[in-house]
This record gives structure tokens, C-alpha cells and sequence, in this order.
């Protein structure tokens, strides 16, 4: 695959619902996962921004969807698209009613954008993947919604230890192997890969 480089990157806006979305038409990726399973930290990752995206110690912080748009260059062509950060998702401590409010806003985007090309779920590799993950991995594939699981925090396992927590991922989901992407977003580990596979997305 050619040289591919992260031109601009900018956030856009915070939608709390379908209407307060973005009027421009582009392509979107979307980044989801538990509350503190590093969705910021791989947004400043895989963009190269140490800031671009807020990275807080508090669960649950993002209530929102957040829109921020991403120009890519390839070789002498540009392409931008919408990297979407929903809200995470499983933490008990959140209100009910923001749950009920958080849930009704994310499927309704999910149900009803246009050009969502695929979803990265986060899930931390350090631990089996939890019972909220498994209710949003299957809701993502009720909605036909391409999914790509990317296991975070890499860098926190030991090389030696790493398959076996890969397979853990696999096992529970019941999926391939190549469906999982691991991901340091300290080391950028996977990085290149991640913006391959977002680059075949925008090019079908």
C-alpha cells in the first residue's frame, strides 16, 4: 500500500442527537468501546495529535458523539472522512436515565447515517471481553455494520503472553483471528495497519 499521511485533523462537533450531526457528506468511522478503554488515546494516536481528542481519568466523561475530520494523502490524492467517537459504554456508575438518553442517541446515529464504512470496537486486551461488550458487538452486527475489533493497550501485556489473550478475544466473539487488530496507542503499535485498513474502506 502507498505512504499514507494524516494531513489535517480537526474536531468538528458534538452531536447529541441525529439533527445536531454534521451536514457534510463523507464517509465515517466510528471508535467505540467501554468508558476508559483508550478511545481518546488512540484518536491522538492514530491522528499524531497529542490533544486532539480530550483524555480524562473519569469514566463516562464523553456524552456525546464527537466528530472529528480526518484528510488523508496518498500518494497525490486526498481524501477526508469522519472519525465519530461515541460515548463508552458499561459504566455502572452512570445514571440510569443517561444510560437510557446515551443508548437511544447511539443507535439511532448507528441505525441511520448514511456512509458509516465500519466500526472499531475497542475492547482492552488485557481482560475477556465483558457482557456489555459482547450486547454491543452483536447489536453492531443486528445492524449489519462492518466491525473491527481493536485490542487495546498492547503494550501493558508481555510479547510472550499476547496470543493467548488474542485468542481469548477470538474465542469469546467467535470470530477470525484477522477481525481482531491489536494497538498501542503509547508505542503506536498497529497504527500503519489501522490506517490501511480505513484506507481500503475509503477506496471500494
Amino acid at each position: 500500500m502507498e505512504e499514507v499521511k494524516i494531513i489535517k485533523s480537526e474536531y468538528i462537533t458534538s452531536a447529541v442527537s441525529r439533527k445536531t450531526c454534521p451536514e457534510e457528506f463523507l464517509p465515517e468511522i466510528v471508535f467505540v468501546g467501554r468508558s476508559n478503554v483508550g478511545k481518546s488515546s488512540l484518536i491522538n494516536s492514530l491522528t499524531n495529535r497529542k490533544s486532539l481528542a480530550r483524555i480524562s481519568g473519569t469514566p463516562g466523561k464523553t456524552q456525546t458523539i464527537n466528530f472529528f475530520r480526518i484528510e488523508l494523502k496518498i500518494s497525490d490524492e486526498r481524501r477526508a472522512f469522519y472519525l465519530v467517537d461515541l460515548p463508552g459504554y458499561g459504566y455502572a456508575k452512570t445514571s440510569k436515565t443517561n444510560r437510557r438518553i446515551w443508548a437511544k442517541f447511539i443507535d439511532e446515529y448507528l441505525s441511520s447515517r448514511r456512509d458509516i464504512k465500519f466500526v472499531c470496537q475497542l475492547i482492552d486486551m488485557r481482560h475477556p471481553p465483558q457482557e456489555s461488550d459482547l450486547k454491543s458487538f452483536e447489536s453492531l452486527l443486528e445492524k449489519n455494520l462492518p466491525v473491527l475489533i481493536v485490542a487495546t493497550k498492547l503494550d501493558k501485556i508481555g510479547k510472550t503472553e499476547r496470543q493467548k489473550h488474542l485468542d481469548t478475544i477470538k474465542n469469546t466473539l467467535n470470530i477470525d483471528a484477522e477481525s481482531i487488530l491489536p494497538y498501542s496507542s503509547i508505542k503506536n503499535e498497529g497504527r500503519s495497519e489501522l490506517l490501511d485498513v480505513i484506507i481500503n474502506s475509503l477506496i471500494k
